[in-house]
């Protein structure tokens, strides 16, 4: 989109269709490299893990501010919003963010509760692609990895000698918006990056402000709080013959504003302040020590704080004063030591293995944190690759885990196969073994404040499950036609699964507990079509999620054993080579999510509550100006989506009950990016 050929590219059910708008002729099916859970990078097709990949032209075509606006049109995925605290959780095909592990080049980022915060704390602008792998991947990257892995993977050498780049987009926030100013969203961006010989490095900064949405008749007390973000990254890298190696470091100051309503009586209002900052070091190696053997290995440091600052604002006098309420100044500070090193040797062509260690050191301190915890996880974990003849891989594995709290269970085993029936024709099959220890934040970490009473629990267990997935994907490419259509199914069982509840001791409270079993299940068909300029995608989804009635006695009606929610997506793009221009409309149905309930606690009478249907709707139009500038502008949720009917209340810790928050309401965009880069050869 940046460059002389705009490339949109479109993720279909493995495989990445591109589309060059500089010509009328074609396009061609693109083979993307892919790391997440490799033994070395490899195409999508090669994979034994059936893998999702977002690429950076994806993203800039849906030209999102966050990871929220990337993914909300893709299928097992659906975002809640706590409009209290003014953070987003997500959930991967029915599980909840806790059992999602979120990865910044392949290395664990920290959030400070099982929220997962961090996945709208990343820059989008420094991206290349992002790697989704449903399904347990406890065996590869341990702890938190049950419902699946979100990659995140960053930009390194773009094979210039030399580039630099800027963006800017301003938004509206529903009808909201002041150019530059205090309503809507503004985007400010910039990034360069410099190559010499084997040595590169590369950084970018962005301010990422929203000004918050809908508020009382002073514009105080916002519906949608104000965030405002500072990010930044640096990486320096040596690319050698057999060793590459680089330093990658993260900031992120982030400032959620909450600003109360003002009491007529005194001119005061109460006001809070949530200062969040991430510094985030990694070092990478990966060393090819000759043609058989290659190590790989990160290690990273991780110093993450999380600061409530509440003030009473005086409006007689201008003049702010600290409050002292519970909880009302409170830092949280983690910190999070990682080392991963792994092996791959190739016996030969049939035969090769991954062996492996994993050491995660995590500590915590705050006012709301019990004394000053810490939980060491150290892991050994191996697997093999294994193909008895061309056409069939087998990928067995197994983890061994030693927590510093915890029994871990003596193993945790891991099958993958992937059957190539013909030349268009691949069957991936698999069984895994999830395993999670509690979090610091879940044993150790109370919060409270005016909306909120959640305590941690030391009593949990670790949680474990078992996870079966099976897929069939077929490719055409003939006449000008590309297309590809992948039918997938999951089934798995959670034994004592963390979750919310109210404290049988006090039901004004929530507490962490451990749920006996939970289970999940589905199936999805995709469809992609592409043909000359014209790329098409489609998607139907339907989750089971397991119903705790099920099983009970004496209620008043039959419960099925699951509730059954639907989802179905389209993705259209289009260029025009002529004009240089693009278009691009992404589409998704979330089908209602419901779950049936005991109706005031009477075990003799259920009835089925939770969150009603919507629509989902964004459209962009991209024009290239003089090769090195692009301009963009659209409408996202076009159905101008609010909230949503709720009628299960306040179903969890981080909710308020009543209707469900989605969103701000319709809103437009327009942004200018511009590009200039300079190839080696031609310095």
């Amino acid at each position: 989109m940046l460059c002389k050929l705009l490339l949109i590219s479109v993720t279909i059910s493995g495989a990445v269709l591109q589309l060059s708008a500089q010509t009328d002729t074609s396009a061609v099916l693109e083979e993307v490299t892919v790391t997440t859970g490799q033994y070395q990078p490899q195409s999508l097709k090669n994979s034994v893990y059936k893998i999702k990949v977002i690429t950076a032209e994806q993203i800039k075509a849906k030209a999102a501010l966050n990871m929220t606006q990337v993914l909300n049109t893709e299928l097992g995925f659906r975002f809640s919003n706590d409009n209290a605290l003014g953070v987003t959780d997500v959930q991967l095909m029915g599980m909840s963010g806790r059992s999602i592990k979120i990865l910044l080049d392949g290395v664990p980022v920290t959030d400070r509760n099982d929220t997962r915060e961090s996945l709208n704390q990343i820059d989008l602008q420094s991206v290349e692609r992002i790697e989704i792998v449903e399904g347990p991947m406890s065996v590869i990257y341990g702890s938190d990895a049950l419902a699946g892995v979100i990659n995140i993977i960053t930009k390194k050498d773009n094979n210039a000698w030399f580039s630099a780049g800027a963006r800017v987009q301003e938004e509206t926030a529903g009808k909201e918006y002041d150019p530059f100013g205090n309503k809507g969203l503004h985007l400010q961006s910039v990034n360069a990056s410099y190559a010499q010989r084997s040595f590169f490095v590369n950084g970018g900064f962005t301010h990422n402000d929203f000004r918050g949405f809908g508020g009382d008749d002073y514009g105080r007390a916002k519906a949608w709080k104000p965030k405002e973000q500072y990010l930044g990254s640096i990486t320096l890298g040596h690319r050698g013959e057999k060793n590459t190696v680089y330093y990658r470091l993260d900031g992120l100051d982030e400032t959620i504003t909450s600003k109360g309503a003002i009491n007529m009586g005194s001119f005061k209002a109460f006001d809070q302040r949530y200062i969040t900052r991430r510094w985030m070091h990694q070092v990478q190696d990966d060393w090819h020590i000759n043609s058989r053997f290659h190590l790989n290995t990160s290690a990273s440091y991780t110093d993450y704080s999380r600061r409530t600052r509440s003030t009473r604002h005086n409006f007689t006098n201008n003049t702010d004063e600290l409050t002292t309420g519970a909880g009302e100044q409170d830092t949280a500070i983690f910190t999070t030591l990682f080392f991963r090193t792994q092996g791959h040797y190739t016996v030969n062509e049939k035969l090769s293995f991954q062996p492996g260690i994993e050491f995660n050191h995590n500590a915590a301190s705050g006012a709301r944190i019990e004394g000053s915890p810490v939980i060491n996880d150290f892991a050994l974990f191996a697997s093999a690759e294994w193909k008895p003849v061309n056409n069939i891989n087998i990928r067995p594995g197994f983890r061994l885990i030693k927590n510093s709290l915890y029994d871990a269970p003596p193993i945790v085993p891991a099958l993958n196969t992937k059957i190539r029936l013909s030349d268009n024709m691949d069957v991936r099959l698999s069984y895994a073994k999830g395993y999670r220890a509690p979090a610091l934040r879940e044993l150790y970490f109370d919060f409270i404040d005016a909306n909120h009473a959640i305590l941690g629990n030391k009593d949990l267990k670790a949680e474990t499950s078992n996870s079966f997935n099976g897929s069939l994907a077929w490719s055409y490419n003939q006449n000008g036609i590309k297309a590809m259509s992948t039918l997938s199914g999951f089934y798995s069982v959670f034994n004592d699964l963390i979750d919310y509840a109210l404290d049988p001791a006090d039901n004004t409270t929530t507490r962490l507990f451990n749920v006996s079993k939970f289970k999940t299940t589905g199936i999805s068909f995709e469809q992609g079509f592409m043909y000359k300029q014209l790329q098409l995608s489609i998607g139907a989804l339907l989750v089971g999620r397991y119903n705790d009635l099920s099983n009970e006695e004496g209620l008043s009606r039959e419960v099925p054993a699951f509730n059954w929610s639907p989802e179905v997506n389209a993705n259209i793009f289009y260029s025009i080579s002529k004009i240089k221009t693009s278009l691009a409309l992404m589409y998704k149905y979330s089908g209602a999510r419901k779950a049936y309930q005991m109706v005031n606690n009477s075990p003799t009478d259920v009835e089925l509550k939770g969150l009603s249907s919507f629509n989902w709707a964004d459209f962009s139009v991209s024009k290239i100006l003089f090769s090195t500038v692009t301009l963009q502008a659209g409408v996202k949720n076009i159905f101008d989506i609010s909230s949503i009917n709720n009628t299960a209340g306040s179903g969890g810790a981080h909710s308020t009950g009543g209707p469900a928050p989605i969103s701000y309401g319709r809103s437009y965009f327009l942004g200018i990016a511009y590009q200039f880069s300079k190839n080696k050869n031609s310095k």
